[in-house]
């Protein structure tokens, strides 16, 4: 029997709306009562995703978890208490930041509880409006303040992924041996430290909790969703994934984040209706 679902956010478990499908939302709760726990898994730091606990009852809730960040932390709700953090050194994050500013691209820099950005444009700025509630904005083009403060991940935001892949590629002097390159939601290219990412940190909650790794559904839509998908028992896909990831789960839902595709997890695998 499966104990623990790991669940991506934004355009998997969310709708476009940035609203939780009702249907995702009771389906979460009646896998709860049976025991299985419901894990979000977010590239978003835990701060943001507040609203999203809330909405499913687990906000400052003890022994229920989060995964953010791409892996970097993983938290208790309680208090959010912290159970690991793997973020990537000043001196990196500084080398990333600059190659970034020689860019067209708006630049995130996540500590542990906020993201500061930089270079924002409009359309990046009602993008992330409702995501990242109170993210802070970026100045004098430096990072300088943050040195003595964790740095989980950089990212560069671009509408263009050929765009962003071709900046990953001329940046391999600096990433390989050094950095975990992915990319998201159709307009980022994120860098975390070398070994991170969503499917370390699920492991590394699963062995916390004393659950196996066939005991685990991971749910997710695009390429940072793809090493937590490699771990779980089962892996699935939203019908909205890009086509990559579609190939290399086990299930492809029907519904996507909008018609409520963790609802239809829920009830084929755990709750067999």
């Amino acid at each position: 029997m499966y104990k623990l679902i790991a669940c991506d956010l934004d355009e998997t478990l969310i709708g476009d709306d940035h609203i939780i499908p009702k249907i995702n939302i009771e389906a979460i709760k009646e896998a709860g009562k049976i025991g299985v726990k419901f894990v979000p898994a977010t590239g978003r730091g835990h701060v943001s995703i507040k609203p999203t606990l809330d909405d499913l009852c687990v906000y400052n809730k003890k022994d229920e978890y989060v995964i953010a960040l791409n892996g970097a932390s993983v938290l208790e709700n309680k208090d959010f208490r912290l159970l690991n953090f793997n973020g990537i050194d000043f001196d990196l994050a500084k080398q990333l930041f600059e190659v970034g500013l020689t860019k067209d691209v708006c630049i995130h820099v996540y500590t542990l509880d906020n993201v500061y950005v930089f270079n924002l444009n409009e359309v990046e700025n009602s993008y992330i409006s409702e995501k990242l509630k109170g993210f802070k904005i970026g100045e004098n083009n430096s990072i300088e303040s943050l040195k003595n403060i964790p740095i989980a991940k950089v990212l560069f935001q671009n509408l263009d992924r050929e765009y962003l892949v071709r900046i990953a590629d001329e940046m391999k002097e600096i990433t390989n041996d050094r950095v975990t390159v992915t990319f998201s939601s159709n307009r980022y290219l994120e860098f975390n430290r070398k070994g991170i990412d969503k499917g370390t940190g699920l492991i590394e909650l699963a062995e916390e909790l004393g659950i196996k790794q066939d005991e685990i559904i991971a749910i997710g839509d695009n390429y940072n969703d793809l090493s937590m998908l490699k771990v779980a028992g089962l892996s699935i896909a939203v019908n909205n994934a890009v086509d990559e990831i579609k190939k290399q789960v086990d299930y492809v839902c029907k519904a996507d984040n909008n018609q409520g595709a963790i609802a239809e997890v829920i009830n084929k695998f755990i709750l067999d209706k």
